[in-house]
């Protein structure tokens, strides 16, 4: 079972914007505009002194602002990582689906073991940047199936 990591500080930077403090030892930042806008359940934190209001959630496992407001720390996690330039299990998984890859061919057109791919795919190893780069490259040799996106 992989350990999902747990906040351990938050900071606002601006309005829609924190840097989130993780138990893995970094600091992240994170801009929350795009769900903020969209989602009309969060339409609240629009207002900057809500936003300002941020604390951390019991066990580190979300962010809260007031009693109908939070976010957990999985997707807060994974959105950072992703603003950062990390490709999450989820985009990982969803381009081999997009490729109709199975872990054994996936491993083949990446050179990397079946084994890895799984722990990517799964989220209990990181994935590097080379691996990101191996596949944009193998799309760019197949370009006649879907776009690998990051986001």
């Amino acid at each position: 079972m992989i350990k999902l990591p747990r906040i351990e500080g938050v900071e606002v930077l601006s309005p829609l914007h924190l840097c989130i403090a993780w138990s893995t030892g970094e600091s992240l930042a994170v801009d929350l505009s795009e769900p903020i806008n969209r989602l009309q359940a969060l339409a609240p934190l629009r207002d900057p002194v809500l936003f300002a209001r941020v604390q951390i959630g019991e066990w580190g496992h979300s962010l809260v602002w007031n009693e109908e407001i939070d976010l957990g720390a999985d997707r807060l996690y994974e959105r950072s990582k992703e603003q950062a330039g990390e490709v999450s299990p989820r985009q990982f998984d969803a381009w081999m689906r997009s490729h109709q890859l199975s872990l054994t061919t996936a491993a083949a057109a990446l050179g990397i073991s079946r084994r890895m791919v799984a722990h990517y795919r799964t989220g209990s190893r990181p994935i590097p940047r080379i691996v990101h780069l191996a596949c944009k490259g193998w799309e760019v040799q197949n370009a006649d199936r879907a776009s690998f996106t990051t986001t």
